[in-house]
């Protein structure tokens, strides 16, 4: 790559970190408690111009190195956060963050081509029978010190395409005639998703001990 179209994109992406900057003012100096609609808008604004300079750097790394792709997307899925872990059968994934909102037009390759290496390397080290008649489980933690009505409806959340990637490599089909959808909205120290993929015989008993230690969620969401 010419050093000219290097020294643009880099001009650009520290345009981004400049108004991610006057994003992140504004959100410190807007009183949640009195315009939480303002600052729900200016933190949807910060976290996506976040992501559009993490993508930004990606791309300009890949053109302007010969840093593998994939080894540099596993470090980004260490940093990001991401986890899975097999424990008795039971595969489980974390995600640093919660699930999008539907219809919200968000970069999804920030979190979905870490995803996809972070399960490949899994895979391969650890290979495993995909799943055939199985549960699902999609379990949407809210930090408990935020406000309450950031929690959504179910209907206002899109899983397909992380769904899509999980499916790839841990389940023969997420069709309704072999898998099983289960959702739960809890509490806990930060925001964060879980992806639990199970035979279905294994559910009941993740049920149970699942909602033995589930924070419960206040009636009142104010």
């Amino acid at each position: 790559m010419e050093r000219k179209i290097i020294t643009r994109r880099i001009s650009e992406i520290k345009g981004d970190i400049s108004r991610l900057s006057n994003a992140l003012y504004a959100m410190d100096t807007t009183d949640i408690q009195r315009y939480p609609d303002n600052y729900e808008l200016l933190s949807v604004d910060a976290a996506l111009r976040g992501e559009k300079i993490a993508c930004k750097l990606r791309h300009l790394l890949y053109a302007s190195t010969n840093a593998p792709k994939g080894l540099y997307l596993l470090s980004a899925s260490a940093a990001h956060g991401i986890q899975i872990r097999n424990e008795g059968g039971i595969i489980e994934i974390t995600l640093p963050c919660l699930f999008p909102k539907r219809k919200r037009k968000l970069d999804s390759e920030f979190l979905l081509d870490p995803l996809y290496y972070a399960l490949d390397k899994y895979i391969e080290e650890r290979p495993v029978n995909k799943y055939r008649h199985c549960v699902v489980c999609f379990s949407h933690i809210y930090d408990r010190e935020l406000p309450m009505r950031r929690i959504r409806d179910y209907d206002n959340i899109e899983i397909k395409q992380i769904l899509d990637i999980v499916t790839a490599f841990l389940m023969v089909d997420d069709g309704g005639a072999l898998c099983d959808a289960y959702s739960s909205t809890e509490l806990g120290d930060t925001d964060c998703s879980k992806i639990s993929v199970m035979e279905k015989s294994r559910f009941p008993d993740w049920l149970a001990a699942r909602r033995s230690k589930v924070e419960p969620i206040p009636d009142s969401t104010d």
